[in-house]
């Protein structure tokens, strides 16, 4: 509520000098608000541009060196692993998301033994990197089994987290996968790895070039509609969040991010919990990055 008026009130004084309009910011944006997305592929001393992405590239586990220590000196806080995966590796039911030596594992005992907790690691749970089908889940014609695919992501999101793992973020848009990671994940005393939900995932054609990253764009099946939320759905987003942070979420995410800020803005204002936005590839100049929005809104919800 406003109180004072004009002469007395003069909105302009916090802004005449960069300091003061400095202080009295109520969205600031930093390095500290990123996540950097790092995409893995085999070999050594690689480092591959990606076609549908200019200026972005995917590094051998060797290479993490140079890009994680960058990432580090900016000053942002956590860098999200995902896999290219050889089609040679793939098949219907995403072993290799299972193999200890795999792409995302590899990446992240890398990064912990040699930088140790100066950033934080987040690694993707889903299927879609390793099935021959590039769906998220195990596929049975062209039905998606949701409980049956519970069960391999959950043993993922553990095999992540034994290898250092700090934040674990299924993407995958199963009913009830956060209840079964986050059980999974107390059971094998890993209580500290914190739950990251894209618990808003919209099925978009946004989509492109991140699939293209990961190998899966070409093997993808039909679409993902019928997990992926429909884009006119705005109160569902909210039952899927609450869902989740009943389920044990520690934080959850909107997925794509600016066509979708009022669903940011309801989520953010119907829970208090830390809201994060994924700016996806093909939304601006084919860049991408995860954007922690949730400072927007802080000051209102205090």
């Amino acid at each position: 509520m406003i109180t004072g008026k004009y002469p007395n009130l003069r909105l302009r004084r916090s802004r005449k000098y960069a300091w003061s309009r400095k202080l009295v910011q109520e969205s600031s944006l930093s390095y500290s608000d990123f996540i950097l997305p790092i995409f893995l592929i085999e070999g050594k001393n690689k480092k591959e541009s990606i076609k549908s992405m200019p200026n972005v590239f995917r590094y051998s586990v060797d290479k993490l060196n140079t890009v994680v220590g960058k990432a580090i000196k900016k000053g942002i806080p956590m860098v999200a692993l995902f896999p290219y995966t050889s089609r040679a590796k793939k098949d219907e039911k995403g072993s290799e998301a299972l193999n200890p030596d795999n792409l995302v594992c590899r990446g992240i005992k890398f990064i912990k033994k040699k930088f140790k907790n100066k950033i934080g690691i987040m690694c993707d749970v889903a299927l879609d990197p390793y099935t021959s089908h590039g769906h998220d889940g195990l596929l049975q014609k062209s039905n998606i089994l949701n409980d049956k695919t519970l069960e391999i992501l959950a043993k993922q999101a553990v095999l992540q987290a034994k290898m250092g793992c700090d934040v674990i973020a299924p993407s995958d848009m199963m009913d009830g996968r956060i209840g079964k990671i986050r059980s999974a994940l107390d059971k094998n005393n890993l209580k500290d790895v914190q739950i990251l939900s894209y618990a808003v995932k919209f099925s978009s054609s946004f989509y492109g070039p991140f699939r293209d990253a990961v190998g899966s764009k070409k093997l993808l099946k039909s679409d993902k509609k019928t997990y992926q939320m429909d884009f006119r759905n705005s109160d569902e987003s909210l039952r899927e969040v609450s869902l989740d942070i009943k389920e044990g979420a520690d934080m959850v995410m909107v997925k794509p991010g600016m066509p979708y800020l009022d669903i940011i803005k309801r989520v953010k204002d119907n829970f208090k919990i830390p809201v994060f936005a994924y700016q996806v590839s093909d939304e601006k100049d084919y860049s991408i990055a995860f954007v922690v929005i949730h400072k927007k809104y802080e000051k209102s919800n205090n």
